[in-house]
């Protein structure tokens, strides 16, 4: 679970839909990662913390890559979750 900065859109229910985050690598660089598509949308409670999860694929290096983001509806706060 890596904290991410996103940029995503809402719809007039409030439902977030991510459409590109950045992430922090390991020598300090950032990269921007653009949300291709949108596999599902599911809702869980993690510790007592209700949170909207996101299986996503986007293209990064040339690959097509699978992974989660997760969304808490407290603190409004974006992870990255098995990248």
């Amino acid at each position: 679970m890596q904290p991410i900065e996103m940029i995503a859109w809402f719809n007039l229910e409030g439902i977030p839909n991510p459409i590109r985050y950045k992430i922090a690598s390991s020598d300090a660089s950032k990269a921007v990662v653009k949300v291709d598509r949108i596999v599902t949308r599911s809702e869980e409670k993690l510790a007592g913390n209700r949170m909207i999860i996101f299986r996503c694929q986007s293209e990064v290096s040339g690959q097509l890559r699978v992974y989660e983001l997760k969304y808490e509806l407290n603190t409004c706060k974006w992870y990255l979750y098995k990248a």
